[in-house]
């Protein structure tokens, strides 16, 4: 049987670089020139080479669900990226690095080759990568044309071997769910510890990260202690990332001292900064902020005075995630942090709209878990387990 070729065009953008950015790429047929997938995604705050980089990681892993055994010929409009993957560029950006080390992962070695193309014919791409963009002013995931999407669908179909969806019935997505698909290769999982207890945990305070920056309780260094206990005995986590925020720091160090590994900071990961509630409970608020508060729980854009929006704590947790995971391929990482940045990271895995925020609850010390597919899947495996503290 004939090998499959297929052509990658890709590219991102930053409204700023760095600024607001996204990317987009299109997987055509080698032999017809027809686009039989696409991918785009807004990353929040980078720059333009780190979305051309991202562009290119989706559109390897799109072309990768399509067909896993295909050569692959990679078009861009970036000189930079073509050159470094090509290997006749040095890579010298540590930002650029653990991207490039991904993208060269998703195929064998040999299987994709490079080739520089003007702007002006990688239209489809830098289409996407704008609507992606433009997504995430208006505050809402990029979804593809109906077009494209039944589009995909009967090439995924056409790959499994089962006829097409009719015109009229609801297009089938190009990917089966990961929970149900054995070809996915190893994922990337996210172990989810929200910290363990301070004295304002208990009166269900808001503490963020503009606040006293409270130490652990008593109960919250044995809340600690227990989760490290139980990450053990499962013996699966090989990186641990804290919040910047003490309580976090605090519940990292008694796991990763238990697992004889050492604690990375990632400043993306610490909790919102609730600005002038800090310390005051939901009533408190209701009765000193009501305008502020009814504004709030209307919208995610809405912040509290002198503070943070979930929008923007989504945005700063997204890039976050998109950098461990090109860091981390393949490996099982404990990311201790807090409640809104482990309920986002929950909730964009689901694809739920931010109002799902209100609709979960996350225990102290609890532990969810989220796993990350080369081809964009996700598969949330577990939410605010509390077995270890019983």
């Amino acid at each position: 049987m004939a090998e499959r070729r297929l052509v990658v065009e890709a590219d991102g953008g930053s409204r700023g670089n760095p600024g607001p950015a996204g990317y987009g790429a299109v997987v055509r047929d080698g032999d017809t020139g027809q686009i039989i997938a696409e991918a785009a995604e807004y990353i929040g705050r980078a720059t333009n080479n780190v979305a051309e980089y991202r562009g290119l990681i989706a559109g390897l892993r799109a072309a990768h669900a399509v067909d896993p055994d295909a050569r692959v010929d990679v078009r861009m409009d970036s000189k930079l990226v073509v050159e470094q993957m090509s290997g006749r560029w040095k890579i010298k950006h540590p930002d650029m690095q653990p991207l490039a080390a991904e993208a060269r992962t998703v195929f064998p070695r040999g299987r994709v080759s490079y080739a520089w193309i003007p702007r002006e014919r990688n239209k489809d791409a830098d289409r996407l990568a704008n609507e992606a963009m433009d997504a995430g002013k208006a505050g809402r995931q990029w979804e593809p044309k109906a077009a494209a999407a039944a589009t995909a669908a009967a090439a995924a179909s056409a790959v499994a071997g089962r006829p097409a969806p009719a015109a009229e019935e609801e297009p089938q997505p190009p990917v089966r769910p990961a929970g149900w698909a054995g070809d996915l290769g190893t994922a990337t999982t996210f172990v989810l510890l929200r910290h363990g207890e301070t004295h304002l945990t208990p009166e269900k305070r808001f503490s963020g990260s503009g606040g006293s920056d409270p130490e652990l309780s008593d109960k919250g260094h044995w809340q600690a202690e227990r989760a490290a206990a139980a990450l053990a005995a499962r013996g699966t986590v090989q990186v641990v990332v804290s919040s910047p925020l003490k309580r976090a720091r605090q519940t990292a160090e008694a796991v990763a001292d238990r697992l004889g590994l050492e604690v990375r900071i990632d400043e993306g990961l610490r909790e919102t900064d609730f600005g002038a509630w800090e310390g005051l409970t939901f009533a408190e608020v209701q009765q000193r902020h009501p305008a502020d508060l009814a504004a709030w729980l209307a919208s995610p854009k809405a912040a509290p005075t002198g503070g943070e929006s979930f929008a923007a704590t989504a945005r700063r947790v997204a890039l976050s995630r998109d950098k461990l995971l090109a860091r981390h391929t393949g490996r099982t990482v404990l990311l201790v942090t807090h409640v809104t940045p482990v309920k986002t990271l929950v909730r964009l895995a689901l694809g739920a709209p931010p109002e799902s925020l209100f609709r979960m609850e996350l225990s102290a010390a609890s532990l969810s878990a989220v796993q990350y597919y080369a081809d964009g899947n996700t598969s949330v495996r577990l939410l605010n387990d509390t077995g270890h503290l019983r």
